[in-house]
């Protein structure tokens, strides 16, 4: 094993300062082309471009997208191929990640991380960034051990499904890529859903409700029917497993206009049909209904990544030989939502995805093992050094 005790507090003291760093993106944002959406990730950009540095990485840069891109020379190993290490520094916007408070207590020998419940934790993703950089700094450490090139690229806004948007991925010369954006000790996650955000607009006619009989048409009351009528046993909190959902996320609007955002999940690409179908079909049945009009507009998000990891033998089987070396027998769920791994499948470039050590992520819960997360760290050496 090489995680000693100084390792372990090198872990530790990363992630708690990059946990103290607010980093929450805006989805709105991000959805109207502005990377990052917020520039506040920057700062924690700027504090790992300086670390990188400082632990002997080379072509460091912070892009004007705030992706920062790092490169270690391999050592004694010229001939095997590299490979690159991502993970995101957003925080998701639906729980607080402002003045993150972290407490540590101590259970059945593990230290465990949360927040003091006020705020997320942040260990989505940055117990992932202390990984890597915990990673690099026991390589500075031990300069005389053989590694593999690695390149390391951080992401802004993968929260709100855009972190690939802008990704330089002329900077990445790698074939292959991990991503360490997983949950529990020894989850490896080589699929994911597909993804479709489904925005529904409808129209109504606004009058003065006092003499609206015969001719309101209200467009708030269309879209709480729209939402009642998605199928109930089809949602987030009803599913797990290899089941999608409909999720919505959003409703807003006055009595003329209103609009609806849905977040359409599913495994393979026929389900996805079926439910983009449905979701027009409820959409247009209700708005006929009440005398309204409708229009649905379907963005894809990403795609299940499974289908380009199953060409890609070699990138999991050696993440699988990581994890057997730090004696951890992997396991493969799906992943019930996305990373950066899915969108760099699509750009060619086979991204599974490692755990970290979090769980309860997007959540006042959140909560982080710092056991499992020196296993990360054990199972990124192992794939640093590997031949």
């Amino acid at each position: 094993m090489f995680v000693d005790d100084n390792l372990r507090k090198t872990l530790l003291d990363n992630f708690l300062n990059y946990a103290g760093v607010w980093t929450t993106s805006d989805c709105a944002r991000a959805d109207s082309g502005i990377q990052p959406s917020t520039d506040r990730q920057f700062e924690l950009a700027n504090i790992l471009a300086a670390q990188l540095s400082q632990l002997g990485l080379c072509d460091i840069q912070v892009t004007e997208h705030c992706y920062v891109y790092g490169r270690l020379p391999s050592f004694g190993v010229e001939n095997l191929p590299s490979f690159c290490l991502l993970a995101h520094l957003d925080t998701v916007e639906e729980c607080s990640g402002k003045d993150v408070k972290c407490v540590l207590s101590q259970k059945n020998g593990d230290t465990i991380i949360s927040s003091d419940g006020s705020t997320l934790l942040g260990a989505d993703d940055k117990a992932g960034i202390a990984e890597i950089m915990t990673l690099f700094s026991f390589l500075n450490a031990h300069r005389d051990i053989p590694h593999r090139e690695i390149e390391v690229c951080f992401s802004p806004d993968e929260e709100t499904g855009h972190g690939m948007d802008n990704v330089p991925i002329n900077l990445i010369q790698s074939k292959q890529a991990y991503t360490v954006d997983g949950g529990s000790a020894g989850e490896l996650e080589t699929e994911c859903f597909n993804a479709y955000k489904s925005v529904v607009e409808f129209s109504g006619n606004a009058i003065h409700t006092g003499s609206g009989r015969g001719c309101l048409v209200n467009a708030v009351t269309m879209a709480s029917q729209f939402v009642s009528l998605l199928p109930r046993n089809e949602a987030p909190e009803t599913t797990d497993g290899y089941e999608g959902f409909f999720a919505p996320m959003e409703i807003s609007g006055s009595l003329e206009k209103s609009s609806v955002t849905v977040f359409l999940r599913d495994f393979s690409m026929e389900g996805m049909k079926r439910r983009l179908s449905l979701t027009e079909k409820i959409a247009e049945t209700v708005a006929e209904s009440f005398g309204g009009s409708v229009k649905v507009f379907n963005t894809c998000q990403y795609y299940n990544m499974k289908n380009v990891l199953d060409k890609s033998k070699e990138t999991v089987d050696n993440l699988i030989k990581a994890y057997r070396a730090a004696s951890i027998e992997p396991v493969f769920p799906p992943i019930r939502g996305g990373t950066d791994g899915s969108r760099l499948c699509e750009m060619g470039i086979p991204a599974p995805n490692i755990f970290t050590g979090g769980h309860n992520f997007h959540s006042r819960n959140e909560w982080a093992s710092l056991n499992e997360m020196c296993l990360a760290v054990e199972v990124l050496i192992n794939l640093a050094v590997s031949k």
